[in-house]
């Protein structure tokens, strides 16, 4: 499979690169909230949650990122893709806000924190669940007529969407329970550690079954991933996942605190690379391609100005936040 770079081709990749920051970035606090219930009231919950506190709120820069440039750069593919996931996508949102107001009231309302941590648990369930099916709904594919939606209201309720959608919960988890081996102590990353090895069988177990799934969903994807000789090169993706799995699971097992969350990122690494295989160069599978869907050319040069100034100061202030928040996290905040 050829890639034609030209600017169109840079967008589909400056989108694709936002929101795979956004997926391992916000995932992971998400997978805590997934994870919550299970933690013991008390230190165990106020040292999640303080692990997260000082940057929780701008990984979702991602999502607006990627939001924002799906609506500038394809706004074709936007106004496909919106009308045929609206409910998952007002859900998702309502389950971000319900997960951000929870994350700042169970501080400042501790008469009713058991209510704020069922919200924060509860919003962080929708928001993964949501965007796991919303992925299996595209992979799907969307009916298209005359350049606009023409499916209908629950379209993307199927068997296989309801799988990418776990899928994500567990991926997500995952992340979360990684993260937190990471950066918490005592109790509470001995409970990490133990729902690392759980979350991480059950990723991979997804993972496996998604991948088997996704072939059969359209011709396109069978010859993308098994004719000669594309098979040579995409044949490398699930060896690599076994090789990252292995190493993952025996540095769990040996006690290491930052590796498995990079494994872990490195496992949704090879899944995203996975999904690149089956859908490029289509932003809504088997009917638009980017060039289909792609904005004016002067337009794109337009935003392009401005996202390589705004681009890197994303990445620098997020990786000066992470750096001034590095290591273990306590009761009381980072020490």
């Amino acid at each position: 499979m050829g890639i034609n770079v030209d600017l169109t081709t840079v967008w589909a990749f400056i989108i694709a690169f936002a929101v795979f920051m956004y997926v391992v970035m916000d995932g992971f606090d998400l997978g805590i909230g997934i994870l919550f219930p299970t933690f013991k009231v008390g230190e165990e919950r106020d040292q999640a949650m303080n692990s997260i506190a000082p940057v929780w709120d701008g990984n979702e820069t991602w999502l607006v990122l990627g939001g924002g440039g799906l609506f500038a750069a394809f706004p074709l593919a936007y106004a496909i893709i919106l009308p045929a996931t609206y409910p998952l996508i007002i859900a998702m949102l309502l389950g971000l806000v319900f997960r951000g107001v929870a994350f700042e009231f169970r501080w400042r309302d501790p008469r009713h924190r058991p209510l704020w941590d069922v919200a924060f648990s509860l919003g962080s369930f929708v928001a993964a669940f949501t965007q796991g099916v919303t992925l299996g709904a595209i992979l799907q594919g969307v009916k298209v007529a005359n350049q606009a939606y023409a499916g209908g209201w629950l379209d993307w309720l199927t068997p296989f969407s309801l799988l990418t959608g776990a899928g994500v919960v567990v991926g997500y988890a995952l992340l979360g329970a990684t993260w937190l081996v990471w950066k918490v102590e005592g109790s509470a990353e001995v409970h990490a550690r133990r729902l690392s090895l759980f979350a991480g069988m059950g990723t991979l177990i997804a993972m496996g079954a998604v991948s088997i799934a996704t072939p059969f969903l359209q011709y396109e994807y069978w010859r993308r991933w098994f004719d000669m000789p594309g098979v040579l090169a995409t044949a490398q993706v699930p060896l690599v996942t076994a090789i990252v799995a292995f190493l993952f699971f025996r540095y769990l097992r040996r006690g290491a605190t930052a590796v498995p969350f990079l494994l872990s990122l490195a496992l949704f690494a090879l899944g995203f690379a996975g999904l690149g295989i089956s859908l490029f160069p289509y932003i809504v599978p088997d009917s638009v391609t980017i060039w289909d869907a792609a904005a004016p050319e002067r337009s794109q040069v337009f935003m392009l100005v401005g996202t390589a100034i705004i681009m890197p100061i994303i990445l620098a202030y997020t990786a000066w936040a992470y750096w001034v928040f590095r290591g273990k996290v306590g009761t009381h905040g980072y020490h």
